[in-house]
Parts: C-alpha cells; structure tokens; sequence
C-alpha cells in the first residue's frame, strides 16, 4: 500500500532554519542537488522576501558556506546554496545516530518537498509501503519532534485544503469569521492575532502559509513551471 504523507520536523539544528527564522515572512523551499560531491548542494526558492533580507540571512547563517543568485521570476528567487558543515557537524550534537539518518536515503521513499520555517522542516513525500513510512517517522520521533499533518493512500482522493494544518485552519476561518477578507476590510491582522492569543507576525505567517497551500492544491496546478 502506497502512502503520501505530509508531516512537520521540529529540529532547529537542520539546514537552512536559521535562515527561515531570520526572514519568518519568506516561504523557502529546499532540494538537494547530489552530485557535487560528498555533501549536495543545496537549491533554495525562496518566494513573499525581497532580495536583501535573504541575502543577509544566507551571509550570516552559520551552516551556509558560499551562495549564489541563480535566477528570479517576480517575486520568486532561486539560489545555490554550498553547505559549510558536514553532515555531522550540522547534526551531530542533535541527533546521535547519524547512520540511521543515512539509511533513511535508501528507504523506499520519494521526499518531493522541503519547507524549511523558522523550527524545522516541513516535508511531503510518497512512501512505498507503511513499513517504510513507519521507519521513517520513527527515526525522526526519537530524535527531533516529528508531527504528522496527513497520511493517505495512493490514489485517494481529497478536498482542497486537506493539507493545512489545524492552526493554519483555524487562522482562516477566524479571518474569514471576523471579516478580514471582506471587501472593504472589517478586520485586521492584529484584531486576528488577538482572537488566536499570537502576535500579529505569527498571524500573518499562518495566513500566508495556508494561503499558499490552497493555491498550490487549486490553480498553482494549471500554471506553467518557472524557467530553470
């Protein structure tokens, strides 16, 4: 039985986090480009930051060696991005079995999304079988805070938005309750945070992140790729 899984892993120790928490209104995507070596590189899209914030955030991470500006599409960025640390440096003090961590490279398991935010990462990937999927999170759930968003079958079909998280839910049926996407609007982002107990930055980042999930569930999926 095949399974697609999308899921959370709190680990601050992992890639590209001090970037994303650097610049907490950026959505940042992360691929591994494996053949430059021992350590990939990393290709980073980065979308909702201007250039320079990112730019500062990438120079000052302390797991970031060199970087480069490869191409952009109106608000979209892409970026190589050479690791500073080995494996076991970035990881090390984190997690204590490294080799179990590189075993998880050869599960039967495809990783097709990374979304680093400013605690971790947040993944969907296909699984084989659920014996794969539960190797997987199992490593993951004795070495880091791992939080399962959703977990089907191959094939199964679902309604848009099945892929938001309860807090992401819950901040657009509180916007939309409240009238914030009234036209005019009836409320703002701080009158929304209040009512979530959060702060207006926190608000507007759940916001947008489920505002990017539908998009990408509804009519991202009709548009033609970025040129590489």
């Amino acid at each position: 039985m095949r399974l697609l899984a999308e899921f959370e892993i709190y680990c601050d120790a992992l890639p590209l986090v001090e970037v994303a928490a650097t610049v907490p209104a950026a959505t940042i995507l992360l691929e591994l480009q494996f053949n430059h070596g021992e350590r990939p590189l990393f290709l980073v899209t980065v979308t909702n930051e201007s250039h320079q914030p990112v730019a500062k955030a990438l120079t000052d991470a302390y797991d970031v060696g060199e970087w480069t500006l490869i191409g952009q599409a109106g608000d979209t960025r892409r970026y190589q991005v050479v690791p500073a640390l080995s494996f076991e440096d970035q990881l090390g003090e984190q997690i204590d079995d490294l080799a179990g961590l590189e075993a998880l490279a050869r599960a039967d398991a495809i990783i097709e999304r990374i979304e680093v935010f400013p605690e971790g990462w947040r993944q969907t990937g296909w699984f084989a079988t659920r014996d794969a999927f539960s190797e997987f999170s199992a490593f993951w759930q004795q070495n880091a805070d791992f939080q399962l968003s959703r977990l089907t079958r191959d094939g199964e079909s679902e309604a848009p938005g099945n892929g938001l998280t309860d807090h992401q839910q819950e901040a657009l049926r509180t916007a939309y309750e409240l009238g914030h996407f009234d036209i005019p609007r009836r409320a703002s982002l701080e009158q929304i945070a209040d009512e979530l107990d959060i702060s207006a930055s926190s608000a507007s980042e759940r916001l947008r992140r489920a505002q990017a999930q539908l998009i990408e569930e509804t009519v991202a999926t009709t548009w033609p790729p970025l040129p590489e």
